[in-house]
C-alpha cells in the first residue's frame, strides 16, 4: 500500500536537481579562473565527442589564466577549436601539448548577461524540481486509491510541499550568491 510512497527518494532527486544547477553556475565565468569553466566543453577525438577532462588535464597557474595540457599532442588543435567554438569568449594560446587561456576582464554588458544565463538555469532547476513534486502528488493519490488513511496522505502532502519549498529556497540562496560574484567588481 503506502510502501510504493517513498519520500526519501523525493528528497533524493531534488537535491539532484541542485547538484545539476550548482554544476551549471560553476561553468559560469566570473572573470577568475576556474577548472569548472571548461567542464562543459567536448572535443571531437578519436571519431567521438569527448569531454575535455578526458583528453586534457587543466589547471589554474594563476588567478586570471587556465592551463591546459593535451595528453596526446596530436589532439592540441582539436582542443583549441572545441574551447574557441564555446562560446565562453576565451582564446587560447597554443604552445605545442600546452595552452595558456587568458581570463579576460568581464565588462558590464557580459555581466549581465551571465546574471540572465544564470537566472534561466535556476528557473529550470525549479521546474525539476515542482516535476519531482509532481511526481510524488500522484504516487500519494494512487497509494490514497489503494487504502492510505486521509491523514497520513494529508501529512505527507505537507512534507512533499515543505521539502520543494526548501529547495527552491537554496536554490534562489545559491542564485543570490552566484549573482554578488557575477557583479562584483
Amino acid at each position: 500500500m503506502a510502501a510504493k510512497f517513498d519520500l526519501e527518494d523525493l528528497k533524493r532527486r531534488m537535491g539532484q536537481a541542485v547538484n545539476v544547477y550548482k554544476d551549471e553556475l560553476a561553468g559560469l565565468r566570473t572573470g577568475r579562473a576556474s577548472v569548472n569553466l571548461l567542464e562543459p566543453i567536448t572535443v571531437d577525438a578519436y571519431g567521438a565527442r569527448m569531454p575535455l577532462n578526458q583528453v586534457a588535464t587543466v589547471t589554474v597557474p594563476e588567478p586570471r589564466m587556465l592551463m591546459v595540457q593535451v595528453w596526446d599532442r596530436g589532439m592540441a588543435s582539436a582542443v583549441d577549436k572545441a574551447i574557441r567554438e564555446a562560446n565562453l569568449g576565451l582564446n587560447p594560446i597554443v604552445e605545442g601539448a600546452t595552452m595558456r587561456v587568458p581570463i579576460p576582464e568581464l565588462n558590464a554588458e557580459r555581466r549581465k548577461e551571465l546574471v540572465k544565463v544564470a537566472h534561466k538555469y535556476a528557473e529550470q532547476a525549479k521546474v525539476a524540481v515542482r516535476h519531482v513534486r509532481r511526481d510524488g502528488m500522484d504516487l500519494l493519490k494512487k497509494a490514497a486509491k489503494d487504502g492510505m488513511g486521509e491523514d497520513e496522505e494529508k501529512r505527507l502532502e505537507d512534507r512533499i510541499q515543505k521539502q520543494t519549498d526548501e529547495t527552491i529556497v537554496e536554490i534562489d540562496k545559491l542564485l543570490a550568491a552566484k549573482e554578488q560574484d557575477i557583479l562584483r567588481v
